[in-house]
């Protein structure tokens, strides 16, 4: 099926007990077996949950992949992946990463003796380079969160083939709509469902996607043994939220072209990182091996940090908020936000600079967005 088909109905059959086209909510604790040792394929929600069941198999699906596993967040998604390792074991990850993902390696994870190293991946040399005796994975953020920095999938996944490491993607800003990193590769790719994928700005939530049934395994243990589980509910929401993701992201990114455009020739933006415009460093890179370049946007103001400030405070319609990928047009900080446990000589050093505005563009109409921010530019 193509991926458009793909998004209504991977994994979804219609109910066997009613007919019923969407698949239910099984709001349930547990399960009543027919006898010891025999059920119908399920004990206890924390381990295993019908309407989870579908949700993962309909993901895995649109990542072109076997196996999927739903966590309660994003970030509980990341640490699971993390619990591959053993202390001693050393992780290269792309210097311009979400500050969720920093703060879990640098102050929580390395506490108990994970080694990590932040590397700029739009350089597989450096890539290269950083790998030690005990490296056991490279993990990359394509486009980066927030400087939408693009990385050659092909050339790491050739890296990290030759070294017998594992290649780990986080997918969230792309979507499988835009890019399907096992296509390059990939061995684990990673999904906060809380943005694109569910649309809507109602759950978090996060998935893990893989083809070896190894590391499904691994997944399917840790899922069950830390208990970060979504909810039924939240299941059947992020399914809903799917079923529109071809059309959302059609929407998203050619709002983001346009609205990218606008910010370009703006006298007051110094720059704009976005992975569509030919001005991006890495947008033939983008260009080959995306379908689409998504609807987020970085820029930089010129002047100080009281500019980003005043425009943030003076948008009416773009909503100053700390989230991304849904259908309202959001607006972010991210120094003081996003990224405000990143320490401010470490984010400089990478270009994230105090007057950096990160803007996820909605699918509402292009020239009320574009209105928005050109009447709250007025004012800086």
């Amino acid at each position: 099926m193509k991926f458009d088909t793909l998004t209504v109905h991977a994994g979804i059959q219609p109910d066997p007990t009613t007919g019923a086209i969407l698949p239910p909510i099984y709001q349930t604790a547990t399960y009543v077996l027919d006898e010891v040792g025999k059920g119908k394929g399920y004990d206890y929600t924390r381990s295993s949950n019908p309407t989870r069941t579908v949700l993962e198999a309909n993901i895995a699906a649109l990542e072109g992949g076997k196996y999927g596993v739903a966590y309660a967040s994003g970030m509980s998604a990341v640490d699971a992946v993390m619990k591959f390792f053993n202390p001693g074991d050393h992780i290269i990850c792309s210097d311009d990463v979400y500050g969720g993902v920093s703060r879990l390696y640098n102050m929580v994870l390395s506490r108990y003796g994970l080694e990590f190293t932040y590397v700029d991946t739009s350089f597989p040399d450096k890539v290269e380079k950083a790998i030690r005796k005990n490296t056991k994975m490279i993990w990359v953020e394509t486009p980066t969160n927030p400087l939408l920095k693009v990385t050659d999938l092909n050339a790491i996944s050739k890296i990290c083939k030759k070294k017998k490491i594992l290649f780990g993607i986080d997918n969230t800003f792309a979507t499988p709509c835009l890019l399907r990193p096992l296509e390059y590769g990939a061995d684990i790719v990673l999904h906060s469902t809380t943005k694109y994928i569910s649309g809507h700005n109602q759950i978090i939530g996060g998935m893990v996607v893989v083809n070896d049934e190894k590391l499904h395994e691994q997944l399917k243990f840790i899922q069950k043994s830390l208990g970060a589980v979504p909810s039924p509910f939240d299941c059947w929401l992020i399914l809903l939220g799917v079923k529109t993701l071809a059309l959302r992201m059609e929407r998203h990114c050619s709002n983001g072209m346009k609205v990218a455009t606008y910010l370009e020739k703006h006298p007051k933006v110094k720059r704009v990182m976005y992975p569509g415009l030919k001005s991006h460093p890495q947008h033939a890179i983008a260009k080959a091996q995306m379908k689409g370049f998504s609807g987020m946007i970085t820029f930089e103001l010129k002047g100080t940090i009281e500019a980003g400030v005043k425009l943030m405070n003076n948008v009416k319609l773009c909503a100053l908020a700390e989230s991304l990928g849904a259908v309202e047009t959001m607006i972010t900080h991210p120094a003081s936000m996003t990224h405000g446990s990143v320490p401010k000589e470490v984010r400089e050093a990478r270009g994230l600079t105090d007057g950096v505005v990160r803007l996820s563009v909605g699918i509402e109409d292009p020239e009320d967005i574009i209105a928005d921010l050109e009447q709250a530019l007025r004012k800086v």
